[in-house]
């Protein structure tokens, strides 16, 4: 009787192993996903999740994907095709997401960067402007020429956000340093970025940072012998003589809780703006930094994640004079997210 009873248990067993639902969960990338950048950060994120629930879920990307049109068009064959659970990784992309989402409700969308939700659509982000803070510290410390370059992408509150934070971080320990900012209107254009970059070089910026996803500013850089600041991962490999370190991503976790959540029927639209204290933030830091700024970096992680210390902590002024922040204020999350001012140490303007 127990033989027949334990042939039964597996014989059922098996037949819920072999009927249990598979989760497709597709990417959108706005690159390639060897920018070794944004992109590569968002692979190296679904190439975790593959690992972690094996063949409980099927994994597809499709890589270089224009915002607008073209990404409404891939966002919505993704839908059609049954996928449970799409992932769209580029702010332009969020009208396409929003458009596609009203028609495909049983579908769950995430975009990443965005503010706008619906039922069945939500947002994520990392609060890239603390590990921004702490590489602009290392700047401030690292440079000579107290000119340190900024080669920037597009002009929305995710980009000055991330320029002011390092801006911050570079007065904090050098109020005479200027960071001047180029922009580019792109997120990935080798030629363009380094061409960006080598014009800061010319009026001696002797510190290169980014904010798009390849290593041609760090290269640029390395060639005319001075330092660099990476963005999105670890850009060392590619400027091994000049790159001191970069704010970095890990998706990872996050996307392996929004599968469990997904998986489990909990999945419910959010907002979510998480930072180095949930580790979907971080900064890398290279062995040409010196094991004092090392030290000085490790404190004001730790006061971050701690809640005792914040990179917009008042008084913070912008290029006109204007006190956009008050002594012993913190700047709001509404004004983080809408941020179109640049702080009094940028040289450069906003484009409206």
């Amino acid at each position: 009787m127990k033989r027949h009873a334990i042939l039964v248990f597996v014989i059922l067993l098996v037949s819920v192993l072999l009927t249990a639902k598979v989760l497709k969960v597709a990417y959108i990338y706005v690159g390639p996903v060897g920018d070794a950048g944004w992109t590569y950060a968002h692979d190296l994120g679904r190439q975790y999740i593959e690992k972690i629930f094996g063949n409980a879920i099927k994994t597809d990307y499709i890589e270089s994907v224009s915002e607008g049109a073209e990404s409404e068009s891939v966002i919505r064959s993704y839908a059609q095709r049954g996928y449970d659970l799409i992932f769209a990784t580029s702010f332009g992309y969020m009208d396409s997401v929003i458009n596609v989402a009203k028609k495909y409700p049983k579908t769950i969308f995430m975009h990443c960067s965005g503010y706008k939700t619906a039922k069945n659509v939500g947002t994520y982000f990392g609060r890239i402007y603390e590990p921004d803070f702490l590489s602009g510290l290392i700047a401030g410390i690292m440079t000579k020429s107290n000119i340190v370059g900024y080669v920037a992408a597009y002009p929305i509150p995710e980009v000055v956000r991330g320029i002011n934070a390092f801006a911050l971080g570079i007065k904090y320990v050098n109020p005479t340093a200027k960071l001047h900012v180029i922009w580019v209107n792109s997120w990935y254009d080798p030629a363009l970025e380094k061409e960006a970059a080598i014009s800061l070089l010319n009026i001696g910026a002797d510190v290169i940072a980014q904010g798009q996803d390849s290593p041609a500013a760090q290269q640029a850089a390395e060639e005319y012998g001075v330092y660099s600041i990476g963005y999105n991962s670890d850009m060392g490999n590619f400027a091994p003589k000049a790159y001191l370190g970069a704010p970095v991503w890990n998706w990872g976790p996050y996307y392996e809780r929004v599968i469990r959540e997904v998986m489990s029927g909990t999945w419910k639209s959010e907002q979510y703006w998480g930072g180095m204290a949930d580790g979907i933030v971080d900064i890398d830091i290279s062995d040409l930094v010196p094991d004092t700024v090392k030290k000085l970096v490790s404190v004001f992680k730790d006061a971050i994640i701690e809640g005792k210390f914040h990179p917009f902590s008042g008084p913070i002024y912008d290029q006109d004079g204007n006190l956009r922040i008050p002594a012993g204020d913190v700047a709001s999350d509404e004004e983080l997210l809408s941020m179109d001012w640049f702080v009094d140490n940028v040289v450069g303007t906003v484009p409206k």
